[in-house]
């Protein structure tokens, strides 16, 4: 069983509030054993964090790109380590946990190019009579010490979307990981401290959510980013009003097929992938699909095949594409939504069964739009299918929901493509390929309940920098 420390200000320390007893979701057996942070060390961070941000704000901006080359260096030195972690605490299954740990150093990759390229925008103001002989330059500046808190699913990537443009903003972070996959966020700032990161300037503390309150509220933090459930999300938006707060949280994510898609069955393959690959447990995991009535039965009958042929199981075969989900509360919520739905109507196509915390992956169709299957996140692996006449009718169907994170269209027709583009209300529209897709540079985040502001290094630094203008003039024209 493996064994942690907690990292403060740089130092590898026991905590002082016990330690986190972790479990694997797969059959329950104790993986590891990771010091946990109450008051003491939380406020402890905090003050090292301030204390930190002029050095980290005076690293130079080719310094900031060589710590975080050398830390997805050094995190793909030790892939073996990380994804083993991945596996046993999170349920990930194999080949998509070294799939995260290759996309983290993808994330660092990314990140150190914004810290290569920093941007000076100049404007000449002599366009106006007030500034006649003066030229505007404008430059980002750190904004200050950085609040973060990450999930379970992606214990390691999406620390990494934390942490790396924090390091090219030239910001110090706090970072809470999720009490269930602490040991990834530790290889983070294992790999940072490694690559050259002045140690006061990171913290990784995995603490009980209610210790974290005098964090939130603690006006040094210059940003709160979140990534989690909308719930948690919006209350702690509410209580760090007077700050900025970005957060990436939850969604139903949707996709429509047309006639016109191309080869069905390779878009049934696709979307059930999206579906039932890890169990789910992606806030933009394929929930709904929506299917012209036309191709509606063949598609039906080919998404029906493609789910019975996703392996299920022991997030340790390699074969495994749908492993278990993260506890047996949720195995349970999850189950119980599916018996809601079929009552209300639904019809179940297939799965629906439970071992442990493994679900089958489970397709059920026309699911009242008032249902937890339909309405809620299920973060699971069930998807749920509804025919449609009109393109205008299935963007309305997409669009029905408090959430709006991505949608994928499968069409080859321009107007319908730019018509979904203008009219759904979500962050990032997929063409040809499931809402589930996502490649770690591009601007990612969502409207309505799945969020404010963008991750994506370039975007993330933008939250976690101010513009600071400095205006010159000429004293023979103004």
């Amino acid at each position: 069983m493996r064994r942690d420390k907690l990292l403060l200000a740089g130092q590898w320390m026991d905590g002082d509030a016990g330690t986190l007893a972790v479990r694997s979701p797969f059959d329950g057996r104790p993986v590891a054993r990771v010091a946990r942070a109450g008051a003491a060390l939380l406020r402890g961070a905090a003050d090292a964090a301030a204390a930190a941000a002029p050095e980290m704000a005076a690293l130079t901006p080719e310094r900031r790109a060589h710590i975080l080359e050398s830390a997805g260096e050094w995190l793909r030195a030790h892939r073996d380590s990380a994804t083993r972690a991945l596996v046993l605490q999170a349920g990930k299954p194999l080949a998509l946990s070294r799939a995260e740990v290759d996309r983290a150093g993808d994330t660092f990759r990314a990140a150190a190019h914004v810290a290569r390229h920093p941007a000076t925008v100049a404007r000449d103001l002599g366009g106006f009579a007030s500034g006649a002989g003066r030229l505007a330059l404008i430059r980002r500046v750190p904004a200050g010490p950085v609040l973060a808190v990450t999930p379970f699913n992606f214990p390691l990537n999406l620390v990494a979307h934390k942490l790396a443009p924090a390091v090219a903003a030239g910001c110090p972070v706090v970072l809470k990981p999720a009490s269930q996959t602490p040991t990834p966020a530790l290889l983070v700032g294992e790999a940072l401290l490694a690559a050259g990161l002045p140690p006061a300037g990171l913290s990784v503390l995995p603490a009980a959510a209610a210790d974290m309150d005098p964090l939130v509220d603690d006006p040094r933090f210059a940003l709160l980013t979140f990534t989690g459930s909308a719930a948690v999300g919006w209350a702690l938006k509410r209580r760090a009003a007077a700050r900025r707060v970005a957060l990436e949280l939850g969604g139903n994510a949707a996709a429509v097929v047309e006639p016109d898609a191309g080869d069905l069955a390779a878009v049934a393959a696709r979307l059930a992938s999206g579906a039932f690959a890890y169990a789910g447990q992606s806030c933009i995991s394929v929930q709904r699909i929506f299917v012209q009535a036309r191709i509606y039965p063949q598609f039906k009958r080919l998404l029906v095949e493609a789910a019975r042929a996703v392996p299920a199981g022991d997030p340790a075969d390699a074969a495994t594409v749908c492993g278990p989900v993260i506890d047996a509360a949720n195995a349970d919520r999850i189950v119980a939504w599916i018996a809601s739905a079929r009552a209300a109507g639904a019809r179940l196509l297939c799965g629906g069964t439970r071992q442990g915390a493994v679900i089958a992956p489970t397709l059920i169709e026309n699911v009242p739009p008032a249902e937890p299957l339909a309405a809620d996140e299920v973060f699971g692996p069930v998807a749920a299918l509804w025919p449609y006449d009109d393109f205008e009718e299935a963007l309305a169907g997409v669009n029905d929901s408090r959430y709006g994170l991505q949608a994928g269209i499968f069409t080859r027709d321009l107007a319908k493509i730019r018509r979904a583009w203008d009219v759904l209300e979500v962050g990032a529209v997929i063409q040809g390929d499931m809402p589930t897709w996502r490649s770690d540079p591009m601007p990612y985040g969502g409207v309505k309940d799945s969020g404010l502001g963008r991750e994506g290094p370039a975007w993330a630094y933008l939250e976690m920098t101010e513009e600071r203008l400095l205006v010159l003039r000429d004293e023979g024209r103004g």
